[in-house]
């Protein structure tokens, strides 16, 4: 059996009973990086053998996770922080355990885009999740699309490229669009700000951004 279980984004408080007890009971646990997954196992006192599985060799590994599953095995999927499969490996494997006829049991618990969203103050009966936005090949053909979209439009992005991206939708959207950006969501420093696409792309632009980053952007203008 598989069990997708989300940890913490921040604080390691919020893991739920229910996901330590799965974390307890696996016979392995696969994780992006074991040095970030020891933290929070460490902190809860959880000793179980560890194996890396990232989007570097997912594709390599996955037919041999898969037969061991299906010998028997109890693998419990992790990521440095948030639900497997958000923005971070867990689809190849899902989909070839469905395949297989692997039973995949997916926890519900922490991810960065729900908190962002709800304090954000825009919309939320109906919004389209875009994670990293393309670095270069298809961002303009993408923001060019996302432009008219009606719904409340959610992203990552990284603190180098934050003020960039803002300006960017700025371009498209237009600097007047509502928005909202987090960061560092349940950490001693969380922050969010909130206002038009050119007064956050400025407020950021004033000092130097850390920590993982979501930018809620409302959707074209009466559509919402």
């Amino acid at each position: 059996m598989l069990y997708l279980v989300p940890t913490p984004i921040g604080n390691l408080a919020d893991i739920t009973l229910r996901a330590l007890t799965v974390l307890r009971g696996a016979d392995l646990i696969l994780c992006e990086d074991t040095r970030t997954s020891q933290v929070l196992l460490k902190h809860y006192e959880i000793s179980k053998p560890l194996y890396a599985y990232h989007q570097h060799n997912e594709h390599k590994v996955l037919q041999q996770l898969v037969e061991r599953l299906q010998a028997g095995t109890t693998m419990a999927l992790i990521t440095d922080a948030g639900t497997p499969g958000i923005s971070d490996p867990a689809f190849l494997l899902v989909r070839e355990c469905i395949r297989a006829g692997i039973t995949v049991d997916c926890l519900p618990g922490a991810t960065a885009f729900v908190p962002a969203l709800v304090n954000s103050g825009l919309p939320t009966n109906r919004f389209a999740f875009e994670g990293f936005l393309p670095p270069k090949k298809g961002r303009h053909t993408l923001l060019t699309k996302l432009s008219t979209e009606d719904r409340t439009l959610i992203f990552y992005e990284s603190p180098m490229r934050l003020v960039k991206t803002l300006e960017e939708m700025g371009k498209y959207f237009g600097e007047d669009r509502p928005c909202s950006v987090s960061r560092e969501i349940t950490k001693k420093f969380e922050e969010t700000i909130r206002g038009s696409l050119l007064t956050v792309a400025t407020h950021f632009k004033a000092k130097a951004v850390k920590g993982e980053i979501v930018i809620v952007v409302g959707g074209a203008s009466g559509k919402d």
